[in-house]
């Protein structure tokens, strides 16, 4: 399959294709720097292929999503690649940033140097989209509740190593926080925990950033509320989105979010 082709795919599992068409091409971008370094780095878990549409090793694909929209979008950016310092930088991006954007080493507990092209910078989501659909999206991606059973809560902190034991009086509490106010450790008795780690193993549909504003026991469950959807990491979606709404283009919105970078078109 030519990389250009596999591109529309992925855009179109990662971003929805009625978009504005700016964002579109940002995202675009992304996609392409990633798989460009996944292949320079990595090797595919399916023997013969330089990369696949398995979300555990690469980005979502969505072939039957591709529609003129999506295809302008990687007409439009062809052969352009983000570029840090004369190299592809890991592009990463989130659904919204609850309205700052984090570094690697506490939005995705990272553990090499923090990357010099990482930032944290304004999110930049709007408060309002073009639409009552996408309007309603917005909201739920901005603000989050959600509750554990006991039982599931632990299970999370021994994926992690943590022998943590849950009553109806035990103390919950947001521990260490780092940059933008995302939590990095939980402390239930006194045991840290990782909030990363945790985010993953309770699932990131659920406890959908580690920008919490509470955690408590609430009617024998763990309750936590928060801002923004994802890691926190490099572009905001949304962000883009409102972008893209003010009339910024594609390069504009890349660049916002991944410092000291630039656009190459290699082809």
């Amino acid at each position: 399959m030519p990389l250009e082709t596999y591109v529309e795919g992925v855009l179109a599992g990662e971003m929805k294709n009625d978009w504005p068409l700016e964002a579109l091409k940002a995202q675009a971008i992304l996609a392409r720097t990633f798989v460009l370094k996944f292949v320079q780095e990595k090797e595919s878990k399916y023997e013969g292929a330089d990369i696949s549409t398995d979300i555990e090793e690469a980005q979502a694909y969505d072939a039957a999503g591709i529609n003129e929209r999506i295809r302008q979008a990687v007409q439009e950016t062809r052969g352009q690649v983000l570029v840090w310092e004369g190299e592809l930088p890991y592009t990463w991006f989130h659904a919204h940033s609850g309205g700052k954007t984090t570094l690697a080493v506490p939005g995705l507990g990272w553990d090499q140097e923090e990357p010099g092209y990482t930032a944290s910078v304004e999110g930049m989501e709007p408060e309002k989209a073009d639409n009552s659909k996408d309007n309603e999206e917005l909201l739920k991606a901005a603000k989050w509740e959600a509750s554990f059973t006991p039982e599931a809560f632990v299970k999370a902190c021994a994926d992690q190593g943590k022998l943590i034991t849950l009553g109806a009086d035990s103390n919950l509490a947001i521990g260490q926080t780092g940059d933008g106010g995302r939590t990095v450790t939980l402390t239930v008795d006194g045991e840290e925990v990782n909030a990363s780690e945790l985010r993953i193993a309770l699932g990131s549909t659920e406890m959908r950033s580690t920008l919490l504003d509470e955690f408590e026991m609430r009617d024998g469950k763990v309750y936590m509320s928060g801002r923004g959807y994802g890691h926190g990491v490099g572009m905001s979606q949304w962000g883009a989105y409102g972008m893209a709404q003010q009339g910024r283009t594609a390069v504009e919105i890349v660049t916002h979010y991944f410092a000291d970078t630039e656009l190459a078109k290699i082809w």
